[in-house]
């Protein structure tokens, strides 16, 4: 008897990510490969699509070949991507340009002009989300407008994953926890508003059929499983938002619950049975059906590695040797507080002028305080999403921690007591994968349903509970970080000479 596996492909900003899972949730083998990113222009942050395809293919053939399965085992087949990424191709399928990424801000004024046309509030009030850079929407009008000859060619407009199962299947998608990406997805009813498409400058035309994240869009085709090493007629489900399905793999999927992720680009994400709305937060249906995410996120989770690159150069285990200094700081950092701004800031200030600060330094402070500090900016960062969604009316129970800072005791220490929440970790590394992977398994029917698939295949390694007299400290702390911002953000602006 064969043991049926599931596959997850990460589409990630910076690379490729692939998993292979039992329906129990066992990580067979996980690989990663990284691929470029090109700035042809100020502002232009783009990706070769085919770059992904062919970072995935190589990955999912090492995986069969190292773990020795039969690609017939492979049951199913899951994509997550980055959100935000245009992909326009022709009527044969092929990018016409390389990917303009989230990180591209090379449409501006077109977002500028299309709230001035239309306004803020019914484009907000149909899609949830602000019209901005970050977003497909002003990259179709910035193409419409700099590329007529290709827009022209435009047959369909792909994101990230869904030009990934168009490559595995031939058949163009959009998964719902994806459609934020274009103002003309009505958030509520997960439809397209043709009307408003028309409205904005895009021709419904253009726009794929819309699945759920667990539907199954096609099988893998003759090509795409020469080119991967996959079984030809392997099923393919839509997949979804990475964020989403980081969500489902650290098994939040009740109203209250948060997927909370430290890495390089920090982020949380409150599971809700309802949209609701907030202009300062991101919102996008999760990947489970009759739920939605609201969304934060911040730059700062990459502090920790700034420091390591500018003041410790080679030295042997880094990391496990400032935590240790660091958890001999007590709480407060004697303090020392760190806005953690390296790179700008996303949500909620949304603020691309705001900078890094220390604010407390004397001759007392060792790098342990310095270390400490950095951790618990990140956590009073990730406490003023909480706190903005918390102002919408959003209910937050537990949150449960995924990336890299999840292996660090100390840092999600410090999250549950300036949150005042009860933090769970799963397995941190591998939770968005997993997540594309369940869904896969829904979309064929090894998991009756998202609450069944959590209970086989996360599992919670550890739990961390507040502190009271260190969450009463934090309170404080926290007062004193907002208001350190306040008063410096007018002057961010100046500082660059």
């Amino acid at each position: 008897m064969t043991i049926p596996y599931l596959l997850g492909i990460d589409i990630g900003t910076s690379g490729c990510k692939v998993g292979l899972f039992t329906v129990d949730g066992e990580l067979r083998c996980q690989a990663s490969q990284a691929y470029e990113t090109h700035y042809p222009e100020p502002g232009g942050v783009e990706q070769n699509p085919d770059d992904w395809w062919n970072a995935a293919s190589t990955l999912i053939r090492r995986i069969i070949r190292e773990t020795g399965i039969a690609p017939r085992e492979i049951k199913a087949v899951g994509v997550d991507g980055q959100s935000g990424a245009l992909v326009p191709v022709d009527q044969r399928g092929r990018p016409l340009i390389r990917a303009m990424t989230w990180l591209d801000r090379r449409t501006a004024r077109q977002c500028e002009a299309l709230i001035g046309q239309i306004g803020f509030e019914t484009l907000f009030s149909v899609s949830g989300n602000p019209v901005t850079p970050t977003y497909v929407t002003g990259k179709i009008l910035w193409l419409k407008e700099r590329k007529p000859e290709v827009y022209k060619e435009t047959r369909m407009i792909l994101q990230s994953n869904g030009y990934m199962v168009y490559r595995l299947t031939g058949r163009p998608s959009l998964d719902v926890s994806q459609g934020n990406g274009i103002h003309a997805f009505d958030i509520a009813a997960c439809r397209w508003d043709e009307a408003l498409a028309e409205r904005i400058g895009i021709d419904p035309r253009v726009l794929p059929p819309i699945h759920e994240c667990h539907e199954v869009v096609g099988e893998v085709t003759a090509r795409a499983a020469e080119e991967t090493g996959l079984a030809p007629g392997t099923p393919v489900v839509a997949g979804g938002l990475d964020a989403a399905c980081a969500t489902l793999g650290a098994g939040a999927l009740h109203p209250g619950e948060v997927q909370e992720q430290g890495g390089q680009a920090g982020g949380m994400s409150i599971v809700m049975d309802w949209p609701i709305k907030n202009e300062r937060l991101i919102l996008s249906r999760h990947v489970v059906p009759g739920r939605w995410i609201l969304q934060g996120g911040t730059v700062g989770g990459g502090s920790l590695n700034w420091l390591k690159r500018t003041f410790a150069g080679n030295e042997p285990d880094f990391f496990n040797a400032v935590e240790e200094e660091a958890s001999r700081v007590k709480a407060g950092s004697d303090g020392l507080v760190f806005l953690p701004y390296m790179s700008g800031e996303r949500s909620p200030i949304w603020d691309p002028d705001a900078r890094g600060v220390f604010v407390g330094l004397d001759y007392s402070k060792t790098r342990g305080h310095i270390v400490r500090a950095i951790m618990e900016g990140c956590a009073l960062a990730l406490q003023h999403n909480l706190k903005t969604a918390e102002q919408s009316g959003v209910s937050i129970r537990t949150l449960h921690c995924v990336g890299g800072a999840a292996n660090s005791r100390l840092w999600t220490q410090i999250k549950a007591d300036v949150t005042g929440k009860l933090m769970k970790v799963p397995s941190s590394d591998s939770a968005t994968t997993l997540g594309a992977a369940i869904l896969a398994g829904l979309g064929i029917g090894l998991y009756r349903d998202a609450e069944e698939a959590v209970r086989r295949a996360v599992r919670i390694r550890r739990e961390h509970r507040p502190d009271e007299a260190n969450h009463a400290l934090y309170r404080k702390i926290y007062g004193i970080y907002i208001e350190t911002y306040e008063r410096l953000k007018d002057m961010f602006p100046r500082m660059g000479w």
